[in-house]
């Protein structure tokens, strides 16, 4: 079978199974969703809607209910669908000896290695997003239909193509330099690509906020929103995250949204507050500190080093576990998938196919951290609004509520999906502790500020 028509076979293949996947729901990370304060896109309700306990901090009205419990059955369903389609695509750009004879080709348009490489991984992470589309297209419907989603589809494409233009120019050459780590240290190549990631990873962090006017506009937060920024900067000075007022900005997310949010990004220079128009006199000023709070928590607590740091030591094992396993796909299926080496072009596909297993295991584990550094920023956020803002433990919650009516999230998540996905704790449990938190009283000792 020539390598045109295994290619032809892979995308029959992929569209086959893409017209069965609306039956199986949306994922809704497709949409626009909350950049920091969210919690996790929330998942299968263990309750029905009718029956939502009383005493509950975080409460819906029975409209909403009903459906923050049936999007996040759709939003489960399509979860474990996208992951475990992610990793078919590999097997089968392998199986389908696609892999290879997309080296093959590559090698017939250049002399030179570097670009038959460049060539080689931008095709693959096209071919790779085409084959995401449909399960993005119809989470994106399901965004539309549930009022999540206000941005028509011209401007969802668009942002799909930026996107994907982006993994092109960034992702090829960094895959490209990984690729000849492996062949240049073919017994300790998982090391050098433990070592090449970390810088990476920091300067991932830094250049972010400098990539997202790219998809979203942004203008000065003191253009009219003034008296925001004034009270900004009063939780500014006692968390001491340094931010003047210059660095505060208004995103225009009802561009395409109707979700909340506010959220601290960048490190260093790039460090700046974000509030979206959707949030800013939508929710109470009160509120908002208490979110940015909680976002300033994530700095002054150093989480994002600390991440960095937890994220090497997983990123290390999980190197130095998926070469083993890939180096017995290599051996076991080599021949098969027409894969002479790790070293090769199609090699280093079965090392990502590798790598993605690995990823999809160990993801209950980042999450636990995670969900770990989202607390702690929870009890900062509180404290530092405590004495800003007139009660801070109903502010919070209110916050919780907030959010989580915007974003249709369901109060009683089943214990298993929200250990294994989310990277927050749920709403319920965030609030819940809100509601109960207050060390000032009975001579308490707050954990973060001192008294």
């Amino acid at each position: 079978m020539t390598f045109t028509r295994r290619l032809l076979f892979l995308f029959c293949f992929i569209f086959l199974l893409a017209a069965v996947a609306p039956r199986l729901g949306p994922d809704p990370r497709a949409a626009v969703q909350p950049v920091q304060v969210q919690t996790s896109p929330v998942q299968t309700a263990a309750q029905p809607a009718a029956a939502q306990p009383a005493g509950q901090s975080y409460n819906l009205p029975p409209d909403k209910l009903a459906k923050a419990v049936a999007l996040s059955r759709i939003r489960n369903i399509l979860d474990l669908v996208d992951s475990l389609w992610g990793l078919t695509v590999l097997w089968l750009l392998l199986a389908l000896g696609a892999a290879a004879g997309l080296d093959v080709w590559t090698q017939r348009l250049s002399r030179h290695c570097w670009v038959q490489g460049l060539l080689f991984f931008a095709l693959f992470l096209v071919i790779t997003a085409l084959t995401s589309l449909p399960l993005d297209v119809f989470g994106h419907h399901i965004s539309r239909s549930y009022g999540i989603s206000v941005q028509g589809w011209g401007g969802w494409l668009g942002d799909q193509a930026k996107g994907l233009g982006l993994s092109v120019l960034f992702g090829a050459p960094v895959m490209l330099l990984f690729n000849w780590i492996v062949r240049r240290w073919p017994r300790r190549y998982w090391l050098g690509i433990w070592v090449a990631t970390l810088p990476l990873l920091v300067l991932t962090i830094f250049i972010s906020p400098l990539l997202e006017p790219i998809f979203n506009k942004f203008e000065p937060l003191s253009k009219d929103h003034s008296a925001l920024v004034t009270k900004l900067e009063e939780v500014v000075a006692r968390t001491g995250t340094n931010i003047p007022p210059e660095r505060m900005f208004l995103m225009k997310a009802s561009l395409k949204t109707n979700g909340l949010n506010a959220y601290v990004s960048g490190m260093g220079a790039t460090k700046r507050i974000v509030v979206w128009d959707t949030t800013a006199g939508r929710i109470s000023d009160d509120e908002v500190l208490y979110i940015f709070g909680h976002e300033s928590g994530h700095y002054v607590l150093n989480h994002t080093f600390k991440k960095l740091a937890g994220s090497a030591v997983i990123l290390f094992f999980l190197f130095w576990g998926c070469a083993a396993l890939a180096a017995w796909l290599a051996r076991r299926f080599g021949p098969r998938w027409q894969v002479d080496s790790l070293g090769s072009r199609a090699g280093f596909v079965v090392l990502l196919f590798a790598v993605s297993v690995g990823s999809f295991v160990l993801t209950p584990v980042n999450n636990t951290f995670s969900r770990h550094y989202e607390h702690q920023a929870d009890v900062y956020g509180q404290e530092a609004i405590h004495g800003i803002v007139a009660d801070p433990q109903k502010t919070a919650v209110a916050a919780f509520n907030q959010l989580g009516e915007a974003w249709l999230e369901d109060p009683n998540p089943n214990a298993f999906i929200e250990f294994w996905t989310y990277s927050h704790p749920s709403v319920q449990t965030r609030a819940n502790f809100a509601a109960h938190y207050d060390p000032w009283a009975a001579g308490g000792q707050p954990r973060y500020f001192k008294r």
